[in-house]
């Protein structure tokens, strides 16, 4: 293989590289060559995919800019010509000509006639670690930030997504069942509306006005609440309005009060507000209010967590007794009552226990709920309700990290709410998840027996099940993903004390259903 040869230009610090080109610890100030230069061809530091969707000329201009960036291509450089680069890289002579046009059009080349092409002397380097003699590192984005940071273990384990066909969720819907041709032709129409074209641009940092017009309507009917559009702002899910409330209300050292087991993400924001997390028991009618209280005469309490109507991750319902207990202890001792009300839409025995926010009258209470268990998770819908000046305060921070939501989609699913179609989908889906609910129960009653006991639950879409001390739980959990089942970790919770699993069976039909049960019986027979 020949390689170019270098030849001084303007004089003897000046230099250039024909055909191939060097890099090395070269000074470009003065262009000096510090030490034996590492020769490099051109077909080393430009890579083509063929198969990209990026256009052959673009290719050749972005990664000769990266190259000079980086200090592979020097200034004053001069590169090979149209015809010559074109045989190396087996393209087009035209390609390369509209790359260096590219090139040129951007300022990074200069092109002399009847003398060359240039890297520009005024082509800024990156400066940084010393360049690799492996040009194919030009292609590799950083592994890790050249500069310090404090790194947090909050939610150190990655989000596992399922590749298998069945998994227990930890209670999401079946989104099968959602009403996406309703949702499609509402959406559609929207979009066709000239006089909608106002939702395209920047509106109300708490919403789409009469989605939350609708939204407090169906609240009030459906809640008990007592509410008007202006206690309400939108968010994408009930987390990022856990997360909005405590970053507006908590700071560093405060005290949270939460169930004894508690929703593991809002512990995690909580943590990440800088709050002290206090747990207090929770037994079948909730969490303990005499726990509460002794806390609260112990040290200042900022804020009680609940999920009062479907405990997480247990499912049992705060009783309507131990609601006003918590109610009249939160203007007593001046605490902050987060109600995060994630599945209250689906109830089977009665009609539900209404939420403490419908019986607040002294403004202690933030509301959080969604519709990502009523439609689907992946349309993230949620709201907060709270006090005027709270929603007031909340719009201001919202509008720091999400300027506001999506108002086309939310003013879809305010018509499906003024049509009744949401409220229709619900008493749909509430019949199926019955019965999947009852299939569930009777399995688990008849096939094991032997290993767990549980509560069939009043609602919601999860059952809380407790296993036998002696069977390891993660071993049934890799037994089970052997044979196409998934189980999360984050439904396992195994300590000294407990031995548990919260099962969600509303994303699974009644086949998926007894074939999941079946896979997890021939996982515990194999490990137990």
């Amino acid at each position: 293989m020949v390689y170019g040869r270098i030849q001084t230009i303007g004089g003897p610090r000046s230099f250039l590289i024909q055909n191939y080109y060097l890099t090395g610890p070269f000074i470009c100030s003065g262009l000096n060559l510090m030490s034996s230069p590492v020769e490099i061809p051109f077909k080393n530091v430009i890579l083509l995919d063929r198969a990209s969707g990026t256009p052959v000329y673009l290719q050749i201009a972005h990664q000769m800019i990266n190259a000079i960036q980086r200090g592979v291509l020097v200034t004053g450089v001069q590169l090979p010509g149209t015809r010559a680069l074109a045989e190396m890289l087996d393209v087009h002579r035209k390609t390369v000509v509209a790359a260096y046009n590219e090139l040129d059009a951007q300022g990074w080349i200069e092109m002399l006639p009847n003398r060359g092409t240039f890297v520009t002397r005024k082509s800024p380097v990156v400066r940084g670690s010393a360049l690799s003699a492996n040009v194919s590192d030009l292609k590799q984005y950083p592994q890790q930030t050249g500069f310090a940071f404090e790194e947090s273990m909050l939610l150190d384990r990655p989000l596992s997504l399922s590749r298998v066909d069945l998994e227990f969720t930890d209670g999401l819907p079946d989104v099968r069942l959602a009403p996406m041709d309703k949702l499609a032709k509402a959406y559609s129409s929207v979009l066709r509306r000239n006089n909608n074209r106002k939702y395209l641009t920047y509106s109300h940092v708490e919403g789409n006005i009469w989605f939350r017009e609708r939204l407090a309507t169906y609240l009030n009917n459906t809640r008990g609440l007592h509410i008007g559009a202006e206690n309400i702002i939108t968010t994408r899910g009930i987390q990022m309005g856990i997360y909005l409330a405590s970053t507006l209300l908590l700071k560093k050292g405060d005290n949270v009060v939460v169930g004894d087991l508690s929703y593991y993400v809002a512990n995690m924001i909580f943590q990440q507000a800088g709050a002290n997390i206090l747990s207090v028991s929770v037994d079948d009618q909730g969490i303990s209010v005499e726990a509460v209280r002794e806390l609260c005469e112990r040290t200042p309490i900022r804020m009680l967590y609940i999920t009062p109507h479907h405990h997480y991750p247990t499912t049992v319902t705060l009783s309507a007794e131990r609601r006003v207990e918590l109610l009249n202890l939160s203007v007593q001792y001046g605490f902050i009552i987060l109600e995060d009300d994630h599945d209250y839409d689906f109830h089977y025995n009665s009609s539900p226990v209404l939420p403490l926010a419908s019986a607040d009258g002294a403004g202690m209470v933030v509301y959080v709920g969604s519709f990502c268990k009523a439609l689907a998770p992946g349309l993230r819908s949620g709201y907060v309700v709270a006090p005027q000046n709270l929603i007031r305060e909340l719009g201001k921070m919202r509008r720091i990290i999400d300027r506001q939501g999506d108002l086309m989609m939310e003013q879809a699913l305010a018509e499906l709410l003024d049509e009744g179609e949401i409220q229709r989908h619900i008493k749909k889906a509430q019949k199926v998840y019955h019965q999947r609910r009852d299939l569930f129960t009777e399995l688990l009653e008849s096939d094991f027996k032997p290993y767990l006991t549980f509560k069939a639950p009043p609602g919601g879409l999860a059952i809380w099940t407790e296993w036998r001390r002696d069977i390891n739980l993660m071993r049934v959990s890799k037994e089970c993903l052997r044979e196409n089942l998934h189980l999360p970790q984050t439904l396992l919770f195994q300590t000294g004390r407990l031995s548990a699993m919260r099962l969600g069976f509303g994303s699974l039909d009644e086949k998926e259903l007894r074939e999941a049960t079946s896979i997890l019986k021939s996982a515990l027979e194999k490990t137990s």
